[in-house]
């Protein structure tokens, strides 16, 4: 568990939680590890869930689909990030999306109830961690709402611009990578995959940015910007 300990520093579960406590906290909250392969899957939609999850390596994709089989990627998350938090915050805990491995993953367990209830020996860390979980749901709103303004936008570039704005910010920086590749990037936006290449070509060819394969440039920002406007 020692050789995750940067990555769940990393986590915002854990934040101001020192790191030299990481061993008891760990024990406290009846953590454990769990190894997926690429395909696998952490829950499917309908499920009941009673943990949340906090990806220590790989990656994982949270897909909605409709009853017809139509699928949505909502997000991608890799090392570090944390789901399911949503869902035990619930009454009736039953995830309306499925977590499906993107690649070979470890993935760290933690009972819910572990989180949000101190034990017997008044830890300072568990005050810690359920206001960190506090803070989690609130992003966590902010980003829903967030994909909901992406979605709503009609024309392509302005959904490429929006998309690749957040992630430049994200990093804070204009050269960055992204976890998606291009059907899976085309699925999250809700797009035709040839359309957006198109699209993407175009922005290129405008000196709005640069690409090759997962890697981004934003050459442009202020006129990738115009394009939402």
């Amino acid at each position: 568990m020692e050789k995750f300990y940067a990555v769940m520093e990393k986590c915002p579960l854990f934040e101001n939680i020192k790191e030299d406590e990481y061993k008891k906290l760990i024990t406290c909250i009846n953590a454990h590890i769990k190894k997926f392969s690429i395909g696998d899957y952490v829950f499917l939609a309908g499920s009941q869930i009673s943990f949340v999850g906090i990806v220590l390596t790989g990656s994982v994709e949270i897909i909605k689909e409709n009853p017809a089989g139509a699928r949505l990627i909502m997000d991608f998350l890799g090392p570090s990030s944390i789901f399911g938090e949503g869902i035990v915050c619930t009454k009736a805990r039953i995830a309306p999306v499925s977590v499906r491995v993107k690649e070979a993953s470890q993935i760290l367990i933690i009972p819910f109830e572990r989180i949000i209830k101190t034990c017997g020996n008044a830890c300072n860390f568990h005050f810690q961690l359920i206001q960190n979980m506090m803070m989690i749901l609130g992003e966590k709103n902010f980003r829903m709402n967030s994909k909901i303004e992406l979605l709503m936008l009609k024309g392509m570039r302005e959904k490429l611009a929006a998309y690749l704005i957040n992630e430049s910010q994200k990093n804070n920086s204009l050269s960055f990578d992204i976890v998606p590749n291009r059907n899976e990037l085309a699925e999250y936006l809700n797009v035709c995959r040839t359309s957006m290449s198109r699209e993407l070509s175009r922005m290129k060819e405008e000196g709005l940015l640069d690409y090759y394969q997962n890697s981004f440039k934003i050459v442009s920002l202020d006129e990738l910007i115009k394009t939402m406007q």
